[in-house]
């Protein structure tokens, strides 16, 4: 049982950046921008925030840094692709190229440094509890934050004015003009939103997961978030299925190799990628119940008053 535990435990921990990316990225692609630089922000927050936690001696400020730092370099994806108009797919793609780069400059004086985790501690009661009070006792407090942001996520789109505006102009940015909404404010609040998850989701993997900074410590989770919003089909309770799949992909790999099972090193650790692509296919042999959530305006370029 304490093994089954310690599994479900390293699951959670594996699936929370992944979750909190995703939807960092959902909400950005609601409002009909494309930002495939997930992968530079997530290792943007990873650099900022173990730099900042080991210089301020805080994890917290180091958390708070990583966002910081995420939301920095989505600004500056948001002033190309909205105030001057550049492809998005093109953009997203410098941004993650920049982002590498940036962190590794960064994070070179903080490397083979490691940090103390600090565990949350729940209600004290649950700890009687068989298998639940040591799997609440064991989960983090950023994964509690990731369930709880799925829900908030799920109901600003579903049940708030402003949810319903971004959708609006993911689906229709010139109508959503017309009716004098400003569009460009609209998705500069969804980028910047995107931006700080994918560097709370970098900081977590340099100041919880790992606890260390490595160069491409992201290893391509921001790509695995881009498919997994595709997979959810831009719902958000979906999300948490589809992070948790691959979060288990991840570290059952991990189990199979420690128990010395007769499969190459290098297929395992291909795993999640694979299961990544298999998934993209299945979905996209299947547009009907995809193509009704897919913001209708995804990817387009808006100008106003063009």
């Amino acid at each position: 049982m304490e093994t089954f535990i310690a599994i479900l435990l390293t699951i959670v921990s594996a699936s929370t950046p992944l979750l909190i990316a995703a939807m960092g990225e959902l909400v950005v692609e609601r409002s009909g921008v494309l930002n495939l630089g997930i992968e530079g922000m997530m290792i943007i927050g990873a650099a900022c925030g173990f730099a900042g936690a080991v210089m301020s001696g805080s994890v917290f400020i180091g958390f708070l840094i990583g966002i910081i730092g995420g939301a920095i370099l989505s600004y500056f994806f948001a002033i190309l692709v909205l105030n001057f108009a550049t492809n998005q797919v093109a953009t997203g793609l410098a941004l993650t190229l920049a982002g590498l780069g940036i962190s590794g400059l960064i994070g070179k004086p903080f490397a083979g440094i490691t940090i103390q985790r600090e565990p949350i501690e729940f209600l004290s009661f649950v700890n009687d509890i068989p298998v639940v009070g040591p799997m609440l006792n064991g989960i983090d407090a950023i994964a509690y934050f990731g369930f709880a942001l799925l829900l908030a996520v799920a109901w600003f789109l579903n049940r708030t004015r402003a949810g319903l505006i971004l959708r609006a102009v993911g689906d229709n940015p010139v109508s959503a003009h017309t009716l004098g909404y400003n569009v460009l404010r609209v998705r500069l609040y969804a980028i910047l939103f995107g931006g700080a998850c994918a560097g709370l989701a970098g900081a977590y993997l340099s100041l919880y997961y790992t606890p260390f900074w490595a160069r491409e410590m992201t290893a391509g989770r921001g790509w695995i978030a881009l498919a997994l919003v595709v997979f959810a089909s831009w719902l958000p309770y979906r999300l948490l299925i589809g992070a948790y799949l691959f979060g288990a992909v991840t570290i059952l790999q991990f189990h199979a190799q420690g128990a010395q099972i007769n499969i190459p090193q290098q297929f395992m650790a291909s795993l999640p990628y694979l299961a990544t692509i298999i998934v993209l296919i299945a979905i996209s042999a299947k547009q009907t119940g995809r193509a009704i959530h897919t913001p209708a305006s995804l990817g387009r370029i808006f100008v106003p008053d063009r």
